[in-house]
């Protein structure tokens, strides 16, 4: 039987690359050889931690999309798209794995060029969006990927709810948590996570420290990058964050965690956090609510990590 999986991330923001290392990680601890794929700015992440990966043609569709126009996906976006997926269709003939688990739709259509068995890992429903535009490509990409998928596998912080795609199978939320890890050394305080779409970070960490507390702020120049967030996620106390990505990782760490929103993606999931009412995060639309939410943070989360999940569902399933 062959014991190779290849895992690919999706190329938009760091987020992706940490939890597919998350899964390529626990993969490996079950006896499975793994090698990676990626491309955009994730795959420094997973090279940092010692990873080789390939780097597939970047695309960005939130960043033509909402911060440029229609016509910036047509020219930019869709060709980008076409290279990508022909990348990895060469990339898995050269590998040959016995399956590919992703979270990279593009990683899904080459599997299926290829006849490569694909596990999608993904959270994406077409709920989370208001532009019809947006809504219906994601309702369209949620039944390719279940079409095509031996199993969608859908890692939320939330129970099953009415918008998620019908179908998905639910997993706790996944992080990469390192072993070998013993956290900072320094005192982190509020831990402060943009995404690449967030916008007056700076400006929400300095009134905090107005206020007298302690803030670290990822991203800055005076951060220096390190292999995993988790524990200083674990070391802080509340997290202030736009992407799902960190959410899970307090959910994961047990930190509690104010959402600050600024895609169309990040506003959808936290109305399901809302909605919902998940123990641990509190969502808030400006920086003056962010700082009073800081004050007064929600409980603690407490969450598996699903990981293992992930990985024992693949594993069970090689031929």
């Amino acid at each position: 039987m062959d014991r190779t999986v290849a895992v690919a991330h999706y190329p938009e923001g760091a987020g992706h690359a940490t939890r597919m290392l998350g899964v390529a990680q626990a993969l490996e601890d079950a006896g499975v050889e793994v090698v990676l794929a990626g491309g955009g700015p994730g795959s420094r992440f997973i090279e940092c931690n010692g990873y080789e990966v390939f780097r597939a043609a970047p695309v960005d569709y939130i960043g033509d999309y909402q911060e440029g126009s229609l016509g910036r996906v047509l020219t930019r976006s869709l060709p980008y798209s076409a290279k990508r997926v022909v990348d990895l269709v060469g990339w898995l003939r050269r590998e040959e794995p016995a399956a590919l688990v992703t979270d990279d739709m593009f990683g899904a259509m080459a599997a299926s060029l290829t006849g490569t068995p694909v596990y999608v890992v993904t959270h994406n429903a077409a709920s989370y969006y208001d532009a019809a535009v947006e809504q219906v490509f994601t309702w369209l990409l949620n039944r390719y990927q279940l079409s095509v998928a031996e199993s969608f596998l859908y890692p939320a912080v939330w129970p099953p709810d009415e918008g998620d795609p019908p179908g998905v199978e639910h997993v706790p939320p996944i992080a990469l948590d390192p072993t070998d890890s013993s956290g900072p050394d320094v005192d982190v305080g509020v831990l402060v996570v943009p995404s690449v779409y967030s916008t007056n970070f700076d400006v929400l960490a300095e009134t905090l420290r107005t206020e007298g507390r302690d803030v670290t702020l990822v991203g800055t120049d005076a951060w220096e990058a390190v292999p995993a967030l988790l524990p200083w996620i674990r070391a802080a106390d509340v997290v202030v964050c736009s992407g799902y990505s960190t959410v899970m990782e307090a959910a994961v760490g047990g930190t509690p965690c104010v959402v600050y929103p600024f895609t169309d993606e990040q506003h959808g999931v936290t109305r399901v956090l809302e909605r919902r009412g998940v123990r641990g995060f509190q969502v808030e639309h400006s920086i003056a609510h962010v700082a009073r939410a800081v004050r007064h943070p929600p409980d603690s989360p407490s969450h598996d990590n699903g990981v293992d999940r992930v990985a024992d569902h693949v594993v069970d399933r090689l031929a």
